[in-house]
Order: C-alpha cells, then structure tokens, then sequence
C-alpha cells in the first residue's frame, strides 16, 4: 500500500531542494514531534549514493536509524529512494509560483507503507515530519548557498 503526504511551502524551490538535501539542516527540521531530534545526517546524493539519519527520542529512551540508498535523483524536481527495508519512497518538488515574493513549492512524498504500524498513524507521522520540513525553510533557517 502506498501513502502520500503533501504540504506548500512559501519559498523558492533551490531553497526547499537545498534544505531537503543538506544535513545541516536535516539534524534542525527532521522530527516528527517536539520530543523527537535528529542527531546526525548524511546525504550522498546521487543514483546509488546513501544517505541515512539517526532519530532519538529527546530523553534518551529510545532512537533509531533511518537510511536507504538513491534510485533517482532529477534535481530541484524528484529524489526516489528504496529504504534499508526494501521500501520505496518518492519526493517531488512541483513549483507551483516563481516569481516575485509569491514563491510557493508543493512536496509530495509517496512511500510504500510497513507492516508494523497502522497505516493513518505513518501518514501522521510522515505528514508532522513534512510540515516541520516547512516551517524550518519557511522561517528562512535554510542553509546558505
């Protein structure tokens, strides 16, 4: 079963590509809930290239790593991956304004569901990781060019 979580983001899309693909800021936006962190990132962003992050509950209690590998990358349009688990997962970037102030970029993320956990409490999942996604580029905490 597939899932697909989506969210518009004011900003211009080289600054949503650059914050979804740059550990510096993976480790600041990469967190589902306030009691949840990132505590490192790596990004080898190329067909075949790996990338893995390793989220920790904030009190120490529990964690665990998140990696996979590359299958597409077009830049500043799709990133696809297949998870350490052998799942897929697609993000697009759809720029949807240009020009002026108004920039706005739509992200799509499809990922194949796991067995482990009830499907609506994944997409709340992926769907509270996506919006903490855009707040941190919407504040304009992205990482410099």
């Amino acid at each position: 079963m597939k899932i697909t979580v989506e969210t518009t983001i004011r900003a211009p899309l080289e600054d949503v590509w650059r914050a979804w693909t740059t550990p510096e800021d993976i480790v600041r936006w990469n967190a589902a809930s306030d009691d949840w962190h990132t505590v490192r990132a790596a990004v080898d962003l190329r067909v075949g290239g790996t990338f893995s992050s390793r989220m920790e509950a904030k009190d120490g209690s529990r964690g665990f790593d998140f990696e996979g590998a590359y299958v597409e990358v077009e830049p500043l349009r799709r990133i696809a991956y297949a998870m350490s688990d052998g799942r897929t997962c697609v993000v697009e970037f759809l720029e949807e304004a240009a020009n002026g102030p108004d920039h706005r970029v739509r992200m799509r993320e499809t990922f194949d569901a796991e067995s482990t956990n009830p499907v609506e409490l994944q997409r709340q999942g992926w769907q509270a990781i996506l919006d903490s996604f855009a707040r941190h580029v919407e504040a304009g905490r992205g990482s410099s060019p």
